[in-house]
């Protein structure tokens, strides 16, 4: 049987790719900070691991990949989308926090699974970063957000790279508007904004970890159909 460790499993796109994935027959280790809504997937699925956690806390993390044991995949996926405001309108205290928690928390989660994916028998696995259309086109008051984004993009680069030698491919998907709690905050700015069901991302995750070991999807992009088009620049 696979296995699989999601961030931010508890809501919004980990936790719909997080009940894919256990329809699918995987192993699923759910990390987030509200336990209750983990231990009701467990409650659902047999092959569901609450491992709750906060992603900013290194040795709860620690803890928790330590608890999961053997890795094929982990979703990267914890984020915060921040203020939604002009640089000058943000509190540093918000800046940190978004930080810690799209840069810091994702570094420390790729961190332990690139361990545990190096030293593990058989040697290898795969870890996608959740990233964003921000990484390449930002949307209006979302300097933090897209900020990180664009340092979840040299992160998914990097360990790209360095991971080759072990067998670890990394890949990134880009999401445009899926339904989401968070997303229904920034409607509330952002009126008339495109959307797509969360499915539809939980599927393109579904589908780069289906890759054998010798392909990788290192980018994909899914978003709602009539959105604006973006460009790789």
């Amino acid at each position: 049987m696979k296995s699989v460790i999601i961030t931010g499993a508890s809501s919004g796109i980990g936790h719909a790719t997080a009940e894919m994935f256990l329809e699918a027959g995987w192993r699923v280790g759910l990390i987030a900070r509200r336990a209750d809504r983990l231990e009701a997937l467990a409650d659902r699925f047999e092959t569901a691991v609450p491992l709750p956690a906060d992603v900013t806390d290194a040795t709860g993390m620690q803890a928790a990949f330590d608890a999961f044991g053997h890795l094929d995949l982990l979703f990267n996926n914890a984020g915060l989308f921040g203020p939604s405001a002009t640089i000058d309108e943000v509190d540093l205290q918000d800046w940190a926090e978004v930080m810690q928690v799209n840069v810091g928390g994702m570094f420390i989660a790729a961190k332990l699974a690139f361990a545990q994916m190096r030293s593990q028998k058989p040697q290898g696995g795969r870890i996608i970063n959740n990233g964003s259309l921000s990484a390449y086109v930002p949307r209006p008051n979302s300097v933090c957000y897209t900020t990180t984004k664009h340092a979840v993009t040299g992160l998914t680069k990097t360990l790209s790279l360095d991971g080759r030698p072990f067998g670890i491919a990394c890949g990134q998907i880009d999401i445009g508007n899926a339904e989401t709690d968070l997303l229904a905050q920034l409607k509330k700015t952002q009126p008339g904004t495109a959307t797509m069901d969360v499915q539809n991302a939980a599927r393109s995750v579904l589908h780069m970890a289906g890759m054998p070991p010798e392909a990788n999807v290192q980018f994909m992009t899914v978003m709602a159909t009539t959105m604006p088009y973006i460009g790789r620049g």
